[in-house]
């Protein structure tokens, strides 16, 4: 295995360590993550024509808050995650019929570290969200695909081919 291509987060002695960045530039880095959730045609059909409004509130409208929240406490969540200042967070989400929503989080930083960990949970929590706001209707909701889809501005870009 090359050091290009050897684990980050472990030391010399194979221990777990927070990566140094104090010698990277600063640069404006994005990320966008990615996440599908499969509600069922049922439980689709109800958030067709707008959000789907329950006792815990509108289920769309608080995914998007619980993943711009988690985002930004992705550092308390992943052990050796940067604590991040977000320049931006966005998450959508969007019906993709005949039976599920599509969740994308964006972050942006300018900073020294990328932020590929927070797009990911964004997204990701946005879609336990969504699981727990409508488990009452089904528990055969399933969340898959969840991936990173694109990231520019650290030592490397990348662009998930199918994004």
């Amino acid at each position: 295995m090359s050091n290009s291509s050897k684990l980050t987060h472990l030391n010399d002695a194979g221990q777990p360590a927070m990566v140094d960045v104090g010698g990277k530039a600063v640069t404006r880095r994005v990320a966008r993550a990615r996440s599908r959730v499969v509600l069922g045609a049922d439980i689709l059909a109800l958030v067709q024509h707008g959000d789907l409004p329950t006792r815990k509130g509108p289920v769309f409208q608080t995914a998007i808050l619980a993943g711009i929240m988690a985002a930004k406490k992705t550092a308390d969540l992943i052990p050796l995650c940067h604590p991040l200042g977000l320049d931006d967070c966005q998450v959508t989400i969007q019906v993709a019929p005949p039976a599920a929503v599509v969740i994308e989080c964006t972050a942006t930083v300018t900073g020294k570290t990328g932020v590929e960990m927070e797009a990911l949970t964004g997204a990701s929590v946005a879609a336990l969200t969504i699981y727990d706001m409508c488990k009452a209707l089904s528990h055969d909701i399933v969340i898959e695909h969840t991936r990173l889809l694109s990231k520019t501005g650290g030592k490397s870009d990348y662009h998930y081919h199918d994004a």
